[in-house]
This record gives C-alpha cells, structure tokens and sequence, in this order.
C-alpha cells in the first residue's frame, strides 16, 4: 500500500521514554516534545524517583525543559515493595504508572526488585490492583542475554495470573515468546519499540560493531522480529509503541564499556511511517499503533497536536545535543513537514 505525499498522525503518544535530567534532559527534551503529544517518562534516574515530592520536581524540570512545546510528561515511580495504599493514594494523581526493573538488569537499576517473590510483591501490587495504576515491567532475568525475555516470561504469566485485574505492561518486548503471552492473559499488555521493528542482533554484531544500535533487550533473531511486525502492523489491540528512546553521550557509546540504549526521539514517526508503507499496513494500524490503543488502555486524553509527515527524503542529523541517532547521516523516506497545535 502506498500511502498519500502527506499523512497525518493525530496525537502520537511514546509509551515508554528516557529523558535523563541535568545538562542531558535540556539537550534532548525537545526532541520528543515537538513531535509526540506525550510520553510515559521513566524514571531509573540517579537517584531514582521513588516519591511523590521527587515525581513532582522531575516533572517541573521536564516541563521547563521543553519550553513552550504542547506535551504531556506521564510521570511514573520507581518500584518498591514497600509502597502500600496510603501512600499509592497520595501520588496516584500525579503518575500514569509504576515502573518495575529487575535489580541490576539495564541502567540505573541496582535499586530494583532482586526476587519475584509473590508474598512479597503482594501488598504492593494489591494497592495498584485497586487503585488502578498499571505496571510497567522491564522483564529480562540475569541468564544468557538471548535467553533474558523469554526467560522472563513464566514471571509475567505468575503476576497476571496472581493480579489478574492489575494492568501489566511488558515493556519493550523483542521475542515471539512475549508476542504470544499476550494472548494467554486478558491483563497483559506490551509496547514495541522502532528499532526492534528493524533490526535484529545481525545489525548489532554480524559485521563491524554498531554500537548506536546496541540496546537492552538486545536486539534478537529474525523470527523474533517478524512476530512484532506481525502485532504492530496489525494494531493488535494490546500492543502500544514506545520508543524506549535512551539518550547517551557520544562518549559513553563509542567507548569500551558501551553504553546501552537506542536513541530514536528525532526519527521515530518517520521509520514508522515508512516501515508501516513498506509492509503495506493500512494507515489507520498506524495511528492506533502511535496513539489509539494506547489511549484506551491508559486511559488517558493527550492534548492536541497533529504532525504532518511528507513522502519527501530526510537526511537524519548527525547528532542531536551531542547523542548519536539511529541511521545517523542515512537518509529515510519520510520527513516531518509540520506540527499543528490545538
């Protein structure tokens, strides 16, 4: 299917996005900002934001960050299984979700969950179960790091089926094995990012190093990706993007010791766009994939913005505030002709 000279996504959301804070979070903020009307913010900072105070300042130097740009921060905690309902209550207004990383597994996560002991996760969970506040998993264990998300699976099927009316996100999902989990419990849901729609491990590690694209997860085998194409493409109603956009220095990603993350905030609307026309998926699976089904399973109304893409090549920058983005200095299909407000 070829899609118009000019396409137009109505309040595309990023359901999973790294900001950093300090000198980072002015350099990239504004990336998102002007092209996304809002994003579920992660909060694996240094120290993590694990109280309500510290959610609210986060939130202020987000918003001074982004300037005048019309986008909404979706704030989310850092999870501990000490939160009980007293406390959920008093900050249930102020984030979209709680974050939940394995101890130790990505960046910034020492201070996560170190067991999946459900005795122990249960006063916690129980309070979001009945205060309706999804969780978001990042969900690898410590294993072979191509074994980690399907490794982890048995541990999403353990809270669904002990929760069953807590929303469960599985964040940034890059195996067959979480596609098809979706089907087994009405209570989990998943984002996908737009690196793992393109590429596979090959991309990362089959030739020359590609450290811009070296992530967690990492990324996986083909039949791995050809079943996120399948659930984006499709709009699978459970199935949501985000980005999972992670900022670092040049530096820190072209070193030893690399740096884990993708960054994809300038470009991620355009590969989408051109990833959905190649496969011929209808426009309308698009807008679900970058907005619809995330605004039901969130409930949430983000404010009004219409981006209006082009059939037009775009050479992708070099940098952006000194972070290398994915296909730097590679041209794509599609460029960003305007961004309406209100």
């Amino acid at each position: 299917m070829l899609y118009p000279d000019t396409i137009t996504l109505t309040n595309p959301l990023d359901m999973h996005l790294h900001l950093r804070d300090g000198e980072m979070l002015h350099h990239i903020a504004r990336e998102s900002a002007k092209s996304f009307s809002g994003a579920i913010i992660m909060p694996n900072l240094v120290p993590p934001v694990t109280s309500k105070e510290e959610v609210q300042a986060y939130r202020k130097r987000i918003v001074e960050a982004i300037g005048d740009e019309t986008f909404t921060p979706y704030m989310t905690l850092f999870f501990k299984p000490t939160y009980d309902k007293t406390f959920l209550e008093s900050v249930k207004n102020d984030i979209a979700a709680i974050k939940l990383y394995p101890a130790g597994i990505t960046t910034n996560s020492e201070g996560g969950v170190s067991g999946f002991d459900i005795e122990e996760l249960r006063p916690a969970l129980e309070a979001m179960e009945e205060l309706d506040i999804p969780l978001c998993i990042h969900g690898e264990t410590n294993g072979f790091v191509m074994d980690r998300e399907a490794e982890f699976v048995p541990i999403y099927e353990k809270l669904a089926a002990a929760f069953p009316k807590l929303k469960i996100i599985m964040e940034h999902i890059t195996t067959k094995e979480s596609v098809a989990a979706l089907e087994r419990f009405e209570n989990l849901y998943a984002t996908i990012t737009v690196h793992h729609l393109y590429i596979t491990l090959d991309d990362v590690a089959g030739g020359m190093l590609n450290p811009h694209l070296f992530c967690k997860p990492i990324a996986k085998r083909p039949e791995d990706r050809e079943a996120l194409l399948k659930a984006a493409l499709e709009a699978h109603p459970k199935v949501m993007f985000g980005s999972d956009s992670a900022p670092h220095p040049r530096h820190a990603k072209e070193s030893c010791g690399c740096a884990a993350g993708v960054f994809t905030a300038p470009v991620a609307l355009q590969l989408l766009a051109q990833l959905f026309e190649h496969h011929g998926a209808p426009l309308e699976h698009l807008q679900q994939f970058v907005s619809g089904t995330a605004q039901k399973i969130y409930g949430i109304t983000p404010p009004s913005k219409n981006v209006i893409l082009e059939k037009k090549p775009y050479t992708v920058k070099e940098t952006y505030g000194g972070v290398v983005p994915m296909y730097a200095g590679e041209t794509i299909d599609f460029s960003i002709r305007e961004i309406q407000h209100g």
